[in-house]
């Protein structure tokens, strides 16, 4: 089964550290966590500066359970499908699990269940990979098209995508 901690050292590799782009729908945000997910898990009353604070133990607090347990994805048997969903729930939100379940043909109803997860690891890995990773690119097409504003962030996007291989034992 996947196990998360294989994926936390890409995204905090994408992501760095504190940023605040008037162009990045997010806001503030410190190793991709926005100050929206901030609040939701430590309190309304956290500051800007609070989450500049931030440590990695909560980054680690806020990964696993809005992101990795979001997808279930303890329950995937491919760690390169794990990889590559849950950095989309990362990086794109509810589109994230969406997409991906249109594509298996399972209920879009953005909460992944059994039979999300039965779809998935029925499965061929490769095809699935490729698929959701062509579904992400034409996604990222979609957002740079309808919020011009997007289009800066795209390179940044698709590099992050590419980056994402589908590795054999």
């Amino acid at each position: 089964m996947a196990n998360s901690k294989i994926l936390e050292p890409f995204i905090l590799k994408w992501e760095g550290g504190f940023v605040y782009d008037k162009d990045d729908l997010g806001g503030a945000t410190n190793m991709g966590v926005t100050l929206a997910t901030y609040r939701s898990v430590f309190g309304s009353k956290k500051t800007v500066n609070d989450l500049k604070r931030m440590t990695r133990v909560q980054w680690g607090i806020i990964f696993k359970k809005f992101y990795w347990d979001k997808w279930e994805a303890d329950n995937i048997k491919d760690q390169n499908i794990a990889n590559i969903l849950v950095d989309w729930l990362w990086c794109s939100g509810s589109y994230g699990i969406k997409i991906p379940q249109r594509v298996l043909g399972v209920s879009v109803d953005g909460i992944v269940g059994s039979k999300t997860i039965a779809a998935i690891n029925a499965r061929d890995g490769r095809d699935l990979f490729d698929t959701i990773k062509q579904e992400r690119k034409d996604f990222i097409d979609r957002i740079c098209q309808t919020r011009p504003q997007n289009r800066k962030f795209k390179n940044g996007w698709l590099n992050r995508i590419n980056s994402l291989a589908y590795e054999t034992d």
